[in-house]
């Protein structure tokens, strides 16, 4: 066959080759999995509620969502987590790797080119031995058309892995963030309750030396002296185990962002114990909001270019490669015309029989399919029970909390009733130390409280997604499209 035969052979293999590669492709057409959706929330605040403040819808998207908490500290630290956080920084690199995946599996569509050179030297022993040297080089190039998708469905699965890893990242960066909110607002609240327990220690303080001054002149028996230094012994135990409390806080809000806790001090000042306005926004924009939601819907698009890439076994591959060279025994035969050589050829590949290994992959990876979707509907529901709990959590304790601030008033005002009355010798020191107890379980069950509405608002701010936004279309791009 003479070299232009060749040639018209390789370019008419190639036009073939570019129009099956614009008609054909095995990977069945992707369609977003369908989940369960409600029109509104059940738990959501009704109109004139003040137990959820209301907020602008779009106020997530207008900046980080911490600041709803207005404390300039903690947004300082909240903006250090995305830059320190260790646990952040392995997804960046995982988001990396995906994205480097996707250039790989991109830059097989296109050919390949090799150069190689030999040298050589080569003789025997003895006077008649001859020495003799040679040289070879040559380019090289070799191509796989992409006939049946198998090549873009490998693209295509790739994409849709960087596109689960970015929203992987943005899911670890949200997490972080809401460890380090949840964890900087319990400090504050241990801030609030150690001065309240000081606040209360100074009073048993007091009323043990009442106790002992009233016991000094034989007005009341020792066991009141007992009880008072009890109490006071029990509050100040119990204030080492709240600066116990807040310093494991303290060291995993260190840790948050990426410092060693014995790098990292908060000093303690007031805790503001209001609730932020969190945007609700209607249920279908929890599909778009939460990156579970979005890495799920993305494994289902991989999941579902993997079944073509299994079926392409059904069809044959085909190779093309040419190569130009040249050899000789010196180096300026190199440029000699007469030691050029050349190669062009085809190659075709199909497998005859494999006893049903190709179905089977092809079976499994259609069930893999099937479980993403499981996958991705099961975190969608769980989604929804996320936001239906956490609203619930916060219409109920800002109405505990209410309660809990009766209470809170009506031991206080008990306190002070039933000490003024073991001062005029009318009641036992038994019922001074009940009325003090109930007095301070009041009031720290009202801090208390308050922390769980705040914490409750940061879960709701978390399982709505937070400010993060799916950067992708949630239909996934047509198989054929390679970009």
């Amino acid at each position: 066959m003479t070299t232009r035969a060749i040639a018209r052979v390789v370019a008419s293999a190639l036009a073939a080759s570019a129009l099956m590669l614009v008609g054909c492709s095995v990977v069945p057409p992707y369609h977003e999995p369908s989940a369960p959706v409600s029109a509104t929330y059940k738990e959501a605040p009704q109109a004139g509620a003040t137990w959820l403040p209301a907020a602008p819808a779009d106020a997530l998207d207008r900046g980080p969502w911490w600041t709803l908490f207005s404390d300039p500290t903690l947004d300082q630290l909240a903006s250090q987590v995305e830059i320190s956080n260790q646990n952040v920084a392995q997804a960046v690199a995982a988001y990396a790797q995906a994205q480097a995946l996707v250039r790989e599996e991109r830059a097989a569509l296109f050919p390949a080119f090799t150069l190689n050179g030999t040298a050589r030297r080569s003789g025997g022993r003895g006077a008649d031995a001859i020495t003799t040297n040679s040289y070879a080089a040559n380019v090289g190039a070799s191509w796989e058309p992409d006939l049946w998708g198998r090549l873009r469905a490998g693209v295509t699965s790739a994409q849709a892995g960087a596109q689960a890893s970015e929203a992987d990242l943005a899911g670890a960066r949200l997490s972080a963030q809401a460890a380090l909110v949840t964890d900087y607002l319990s400090l504050r609240e241990a801030d609030a309750e150690i001065e309240l327990l000081q606040t209360s220690v100074e009073g048993y303080e007091r009323s043990l030396q009442i106790t002992q001054n009233r016991y000094a002149v034989g007005v009341v028996p020792k066991t009141d002296v007992l009880q008072a230094q009890t109490v006071l012994a029990s509050a100040r135990a119990e204030l080492a185990a709240l600066r116990a409390q807040r310093a494991r806080f303290e060291h995993a809000i260190a840790v948050l962002v990426g410092k060693a806790p014995g790098d990292f001090t908060l000093v303690a000042q007031p805790w503001r114990a209001t609730v932020p306005g969190v945007p609700l926004g209607v249920p279908s924009t929890l599909l778009e909001r939460r990156p579970d939601v979005a890495s799920a819907e993305r494994a289902v698009a991989q999941a579902n270019a993997q079944i073509g890439i299994q079926r392409s076994a059904y069809f044959p591959s085909v190779a093309l490669s040419a190569s130009i060279g040249t050899a000789g025994s010196h180096l300026g035969d190199l440029t000699s015309a007469s030691g050029m050589l050349w190669s062009l050829g085809v190659s075709v590949a199909q497998t005859l029989f494999d006893f049903g290994a190709t179905r089977a992959r092809i079976e499994q990876a259609e069930a893999a399919r099937d479980a993403a979707i499981a996958r991705y509907r099961q975190t969608v529901l769980t989604a929804f029970q996320g936001v239906e709990d956490q609203l619930a959590s916060l219409h109920w304790l800002a109405e505990q909390e209410e309660l809990r601030r009766e209470a809170s008033a009506a031991a206080d005002l008990t306190e002070q009733q039933i000490l003024n009355r073991y001062r005029a010798g009318q009641v036992s020191y038994t019922d001074v130390v009940t009325a003090q107890v109930a007095a301070f379980n009041a009031r720290r069950s009202l801090v208390q409280v308050a922390l769980a509405r705040q914490s409750s608002a940061v879960a709701l701010i978390q399982d709505l997604g937070g400010g993060w936004q799916s950067p992708f279309a949630p239909q996934a791009a047509p198989v054929a499209d390679a970009r």
